[in-house]
């Protein structure tokens, strides 16, 4: 049986596979800002915008007719986001601002690429996932060195069903690239939570309060911000994270912080964990 591969897609569009850049957008760990994920869901104009400076020193590697987009999502599979036409450049911008991760690009050091994404590929997009290969280190490849496997197209790029806060357990890596329903649901919940590290095996009990919920303060976390004064003390880690208890909707802040000690007490985070309050 012949291998469906991402080349096949291309060929059968009539496009040179020469003429293809293979991008694979991710956010490395322990760094601040929004991932490529995350901004395709809720941002596509950030997204284009990250995507459309490239580094002049490989300029001869990103000046070709089309580049097909792809996503690490939290999962470490490859998401197809559209595929698209290059239509020039303007060389060596001035120094900009990264739109996901708000650090300083100095100028003179990135073209800026006019970019438009082609229709007849938007039926893939969010939708179909490839096999990236050994290479995931390397996030830009040429579309006609080695084939990309398609291994799976999925009915519709709907978010997968919540599992329940009971059920909820995810790094602190994947928390800004959950789908969008479930945050939805996180930033409405309050109660009590727990942070595990894998390294230290240390623990850190947190409450969760009106304005944001547990995803507000999850993501604090993630950036390594707030009032946590031992939990910051740390080296940055991939923290787990979980649900202990959720507050019904009419129960206080107070009552939530009196909730927040009892779990401190049951766990002994403050003796054997991360908790100093």
């Amino acid at each position: 049986m012949m291998l469906l591969t991402f080349q096949t897609l291309l060929r059968e569009a009539g496009i040179d596979l020469a003429d293809v850049r293979l991008l694979r957008h991710v956010k490395k760990s322990g760094r601040v800002g929004m991932s490529p994920y995350q901004a395709w869901r809720e941002d596509l104009s950030r997204f284009e915008a990250y995507q459309s400076t490239q580094p002049i020193r490989e300029r001869a590697f990103y000046n070709v007719s089309y580049w097909a987009s792809f996503v690490g999502t939290p999962d470490k599979s490859s998401l197809f986001v559209g595929l698209y036409r290059n239509d020039g450049f303007e060389a060596g911008t001035a120094s900009f601002n990264c739109p996901l991760f708000n650090h300083l690009v100095p100028g003179g050091s990135y073209d800026r690429y006019r970019t438009t994404k082609q229709a007849a590929f938007e039926r893939f997009e969010g939708r179909l996932l490839i096999d990236w290969g050994g290479g995931m280190r390397r996030w830009s490849q040429r579309a006609d060195r080695g084939p990309k496997p398609i291994v799976e197209l999925r009915r519709s790029d709907d978010d997968p069903p919540y599992p329940g806060h009971s059920s909820f357990l995810r790094q602190l890596s994947e928390i800004e690239a959950l789908p969008r329903s479930w945050r939805a649901i996180l930033s409405n919940a309050r109660g009590a939570y727990l942070l595990t590290c894998p390294r230290t095996k240390e623990q850190y009990v947190g409450g969760a309060y009106s304005g944001g919920g547990f995803l507000s303060r999850w993501e604090q976390h993630a950036r390594m911000e707030g009032d946590a004064m031992a939990f910051l003390s740390r080296d940055p880690a991939d923290y787990r994270v979980s649900i202990l208890e959720v507050a019904g909707s009419l129960i206080t802040d107070d009552e939530i912080h009196a909730m927040e000690q009892r779990w401190k007490e049951k766990l002994q985070s403050r003796e054997m964990g991360l908790n100093r309050n």
